[in-house]
């Protein structure tokens, strides 16, 4: 009872929030409900001149709802199914992934950008964007100002990926005959799921492929997911590390993501219910489920998030989002020529 009376307001007015951008990203799913809740909540929190009241609900969504739809995550990978169809996409996802995290730890040493921002944009331009910073903002510890800052940089580029790469595809000449090729580009060179469907399902219509990119595209785009598992328990190894000083107060229990071993639970399930006949849709639930999460916990980082200062503070971390999604294409594009797809 004490729980419901401390958190309710708050977790409400995300809730509500959610519903509301959970309808416009069905609307815009370019854009998708993630960035309209975090906006809506920048904008709301401009006009709340007391927010005592619902400080603990907030915080309570942004850190453990946030949690509770990555676990849910893990019901919409069968692990099995995307290791055997994304073994044509692995070196490409691995030569991505380590691209773009050199290239955010060079310009966080260069441009002196604070380690946390430089870590989410990191990981967010080479995984998978807004669930990738959901999994690693509570292992670093990561602020709602800093996740607030990195899911905006990644939403900037991720619009102009899903804009302009079928173009970019098309004028690149890639095969209009099969979705393979811009399949594992868009899989392996978009970061947010939304936008990778989005290019997928452009490309398709554009040539007449029924879902055959889509669907190519969205497996690569889980089989990238996965890298979300040894990313956050290296980060967390890392913290544990460098607080071998103060052990007092960081302990292994305190910063290990826990939630990342439910997370692979919620995988095995799924992958063993497969295995033995059960349909793939009696998960779908779950999934929706963690994605309506997501868009709370977003509304919520959004309430938590002083936009005058976001864009005060954004040049930055603008430039390294720029370089790592530079960086990723042209990987990408130059691993698919290596291995002759195209």
């Amino acid at each position: 009872m004490e729980f419901v009376k401390k958190n309710a307001k708050g977790m409400g007015l995300c809730f509500i929030i959610a519903v509301v951008c959970w309808f416009l990203g069905k609307q815009f799913p370019i854009i998708g409900g993630p960035v309209f809740a975090i906006i809506i909540g920048m904008v709301i929190t401009l006009f709340l001149k007391d927010k005592s009241t619902l400080e603990s609900g907030i915080k309570y969504t942004s850190k453990k709802i946030l949690q509770y739809a990555v676990i849910l995550l893990g019901f919409g990978l069968n692990l099995g199914v995307i290791l055997q169809t994304g073994a044509q996409s692995l070196p490409i996802i691995i030569s991505t992934i380590t691209t773009s995290l050199v290239i955010a730890y060079v310009l966080h040493r260069v441009m002196h950008i604070p380690g946390k921002i430089s870590t989410l944009v990191g990981v967010g331009s080479s995984i998978c964007g807004g669930s990738a910073i959901a999994a690693t903002a509570p292992v670093i510890d990561a602020d709602d100002e800093e996740v607030a800052q990195a899911i905006s940089v990644i939403f900037f580029f991720n619009v102009l990926a899903a804009v302009i790469f079928p173009a970019f595809g098309t004028w690149l000449g890639f095969d209009q005959t099969a979705g393979d090729a811009f399949g594992i580009f868009a899989g392996t060179a978009i970061n947010d799921t939304s936008s990778v469907t989005a290019a997928a399902s452009t490309w398709d219509s554009m040539y007449g492929l029924g879902s055959e990119t889509l669907d190519k595209a969205v497996t690569v785009k889980l089989t990238r997911t996965l890298a979300i598992i040894p990313i956050t328990l290296v980060l967390a190894f890392i913290r544990t590390r460098k607080s071998n000083g103060d052990a007092e107060k960081v302990s292994l229990k305190q910063v290990f993501p826990f939630f990342i071993l439910f997370f692979i639970g919620a995988s095995v399930i799924t992958t063993v219910a497969t295995s033995l006949g059960v349909s793939a849709s009696y998960f779908q639930p779950l999934k929706e489920l963690s994605k309506f999460f997501i868009i709370m916990a977003m509304a919520a980082i959004g309430l938590n998030t002083n936009i005058v200062k976001l864009i005060k503070t954004g040049g930055k971390p603008i430039i390294m989002g720029l370089c790592c999604w530079i960086g990723i294409t042209g990987v990408s594009l130059v691993m698919q020529h290596i291995l002759g797809i195209w």
